[in-house]
C-alpha cells in the first residue's frame, strides 16, 4: 500500500484528495521537489530544502505558520512505505480559496503533499553497458522564471513529447544560439578537457545533481567552467551529459542529426560516473548524508 502525506495526515494514496478550488490545480500556483532516496536516506536533503525555500520565496508563499519538520515527515513516510531506493515527490500549493481569482490569496492554508516512489537507478547499470542517449534541440518557449521549480510544466511536457516523437530521450532548450537546459535536466559538455555547463540564471533551474557534478570534478582537479554554451559548441563537443535527480548522469552521443565526438561514450563521463557511484556507496555506508 502506498502511503502519502497530505496536510498533516499519513493516509493511503487512494484516500488522498484536494479541493477542485486548489490553486495548484487551477493555476499551477505551486512548487515542487523530487528528492532521491538511497539506502532509506533522502539524498542531499539540505540542498533540496534550500531550493524549495528559494522557490517558495520567489512565489511569495510562506509555510512559517505550519511549523513543518521536514526531516520527521520524510523519515516517517520512508518508514511507512519501507522505501530503500526511490524518491520523494513534494508539492506545495497556495491552497484553496473560496473563489477563483488571479490575485494571490493570502488567507488560504497551503496544501502540502508528499508521496514516495520507486526510482530506477541509472547508475545501477554496469559502467560497461551504459545507455547513450539521442536528444533533440527546440526553441525555448518557456516563461522567464525557469529558476523557480514550478509545477507549471506544460512547455516542458510539450518539448519532451517532441523528443519522444523523434525517438529521442530529451529535448534541450535553445534561446537564440544559447544552450539553456533540458526539459527535465541540466546540460554539460566536455570541450578540450574542460567540463562546461551554462551558468545559473532565470533561464535555468539549479539542479542538485548539477552542483554535485561540479563539486566532484573540482575535488578531482578536473577543470570546470560555468559559461554560456552556443549551439555549435554543443554539436562539436567532445562529450555531452545530462544530469538530474532521476537521470543521475547520462551520456549523450547524438544531438539532432549530429554525432557527438566519435559516437562513443567519452572517458570523462566514465570517470565522473565512477565518482558518483563511489559517492553513493559512501552514502549507503553512512559516511555521508
Amino acid at each position: 500500500m502506498n502511503i502519502v502525506y497530505l496536510n498533516g495526515e499519513f493516509l493511503p494514496i487512494e484516500q488522498a484528495s484536494i479541493s477542485v478550488m486548489d490553486r495548484g490545480f487551477l493555476f499551477a500556483d505551486s512548487v515542487y521537489e523530487v528528492i532521491p532516496v538511497y539506502a532509506g536516506r533522502p539524498f542531499r536533503l539540505v540542498q533540496h530544502i534550500e531550493r524549495l525555500n528559494r522557490s517558495l520565496n520567489a512565489i511569495r508563499l510562506s509555510l512559517s505558520d505550519l511549523n513543518i519538520q521536514w526531516n520527521d515527515l520524510f523519515s516517517e513516510l520512508i518508514s511507512q512505505n519501507n522505501l530503500q531506493q526511490g524518491s520523494l515527490y513534494l508539492q506545495v500549493t497556495r491552497g484553496s480559496p473560496s473563489k477563483r481569482d488571479h490575485r494571490l490569496a493570502d488567507e488560504t492554508q497551503p496544501t502540502v503533499f508528499i508521496k514516495a516512489d520507486c526510482l530506477a537507478s541509472n547508475s545501477s547499470k554496469t559502467q560497461n553497458e551504459p545507455e547513450a542517449l539521442k536528444v533533440i534541440t527546440v526553441d525555448d518557449f518557456r516563461w522567464q522564471r525557469c529558476d523557480i521549480k514550478s509545477t507549471g510544466l506544460l512547455a516542458n511536457c510539450l518539448a519532451r513529447q517532441m523528443a519522444e516523437d523523434q525517438q529521442a530521450s530529451e529535448a534541450i532548450f535553445i534561446a537564440g544560439e544559447q544552450v539553456n537546459e533540458g526539459s527535465a535536466s541540466n546540460v554539460f559538455i566536455v570541450e578540450q578537457g574542460v567540463i562546461k555547463t551554462p551558468p545559473l540564471s532565470n533561464n535555468i533551474l539549479g539542479g542538485i545533481t548539477r552542483d554535485l557534478v561540479l563539486e566532484m570534478a573540482d575535488n578531482n582537479g578536473w577543470p570546470t567552467e560555468q559559461s554560456s554554451i552556443r549551439l555549435e559548441q554543443l554539436y562539436h563537443a567532445d562529450e555531452v551529459w545530462l544530469t538530474s535527480s532521476s537521470r543521475e548522469i547520462q551520456p549523450v552521443t547524438q544531438v539532432d542529426d549530429k554525432t557527438i565526438g566519435d559516437g562513443a561514450i567519452g572517458p570523462l563521463w566514465h570517470k565522473i560516473v565512477h565518482e558518483f557511484a563511489d559517492f553513493k556507496q559512501r552514502l549507503f555506508s553512512g559516511d555521508l548524508r
